[in-house]
């Protein structure tokens, strides 16, 4: 383990492996290589590997032109990359990044063959979105160093990158893939190996009361969008956001963090989801999702009325709030990184535990409990410690 912290003060002698040439494995191989790290970027799939590098190439002559980065630069970051064919060539490799389709049997294969390739000192990631890293872990003889390394898309501008130990994860493996990403210039967050980590869990409510409160034909999704971007001061509404992401990935993000977390209701994906990645309504990529991006279609105007917009903003930040709470009460991670999290995965205006102090734990408690009193549903639960630190009139900052 001595020899991997020693690499990582010296970035020159650190070999990283890029499994999967698709736009979230490019992007990391780009990340690392712009760090000055020498990268292998390996697919089995030659046309893919091939658009890959075309892909590369365009993007740093865009940089270029628009004097983002030198010339010289670029071919640097180009120097840095190997592109290949054999998963053998992975043998002098110090750490190894994952991002392919998310199958766990496809994972687990591919780890369990890793191991017969890579020495015995190399940090094996994961960069999956939606599975257990412990569960990823265990097809490996050696799971103790297998972690998850969340980035998040598209890796060269998304700031955020989530560092997931497995339970079976040694500490020294944590402390040394951190140390490497932060090297890489990202802002990285500890967390727990929970079902959709830190930004994907949190973010649920963000998208799901949105459409509840769509479903229950209180607003509609310009409504609801204003609403946010001006109360909240978010860049985007849930809406916007869910066509921006695409409606597939969405749907199915929801969908596998309400299994794994054994159906609880806070995470219960709605029929709208459901039936927008039935019609293939995918959003911008698809040119329909909740708005339709036809060339020539005038969007919808939002109804401006203060006390339905503020309902809106008080019930969606509310179970924003109560959601960062109570992975704060579960010790998913530090107040710190759930803050950071959102705010550098989701360009959130803050953190939601500053919010919760900022809007008054009190207001919180009371919007989730009229809800609460309302519908009679677990969804809008307060937390414990949420009840708790109003009941002690504590605050988080």
């Amino acid at each position: 383990m001595q020899a991997i912290n020693n690499q990582q003060q010296n970035k020159n002698n650190t070999i990283v492996g890029i499994i999967g040439s698709g736009a979230m494995g490019i992007g990391i191989a780009q990340v690392a290589a712009s760090a000055g790290f020498q990268v292998i970027l390996f697919d089995n799939n030659l046309s893919t590997l091939n658009l890959a590098k075309e892909n590369l190439d365009s993007t740093l002559k865009k940089l270029v032109e628009k004097n983002k980065i030198t010339a010289l630069f670029a071919q640097e970051i180009i120097n840095n990359i190997k592109f290949a064919r054999e998963i053998t060539e992975f043998n002098n490799c110090n750490l190894i990044i994952e991002a392919v389709i998310e199958n766990l049997d496809v994972k687990q294969k591919l780890f369990s063959e890793l191991e017969l390739i890579v020495p015995l000192n190399c940090i094996i990631a994961s960069n999956t979105s939606s599975f257990s890293i412990t569960s990823i872990a265990a097809a490996c003889k050696s799971p103790e160093r297998v972690i998850g390394i969340h980035f998040f898309n598209p890796a060269p501008l998304m700031p955020l990158v989530e560092i997931i130990p497995a339970i079976t994860t040694k500490s020294e493996i944590t402390t040394a893939a951190k140390n490497i990403i932060d090297l890489w210039g990202k802002v990285t967050v500890l967390v727990k190996d929970t079902p959709g980590f830190i930004v994907n869990r949190l973010a649920r409510s963000f998208y799901g009361e949105a459409i509840r409160i769509y479903e229950e034909g209180i607003a509609d999704f310009a409504t609801i969008d204003w609403s946010m971007k001006t109360l909240g001061a978010f860049k985007m509404g849930p809406f916007e956001l869910m066509d921006f992401i695409g409606n597939d990935i969405n749907y199915k993000v929801t969908e596998s963090v309400w299994t794994q977390f054994f159906y609880e209701p806070r995470f219960k994906p709605s029929l709208t989801q459901k039936r927008m990645f039935e019609a293939n309504w995918f959003g911008r990529k698809t040119g329909r999702g909740y708005y339709n991006y036809a060339q020539g279609h005038v969007p919808p105007s939002p109804i401006i009325d203060e006390k339905l917009n503020t309902y809106i903003f008080d019930r969606i930040i509310a179970m924003l709030v109560n959601e960062a709470i109570d992975s704060f009460y579960l010790q998913l991670a530090s107040k710190e990184d759930l803050d950071l999290a959102m705010i550098k995965g989701v360009n959130y205006p803050k953190g939601l535990l500053k919010w919760a102090d900022d809007l008054g734990l009190q207001n919180v408690l009371d919007t989730l409990n009229n809800l609460y009193q309302l519908y009679n549903e677990e969804r809008y639960r307060p937390s414990v410690l949420l009840k708790t630190m109003v009941q002690n009139k504590k605050t988080f900052y």
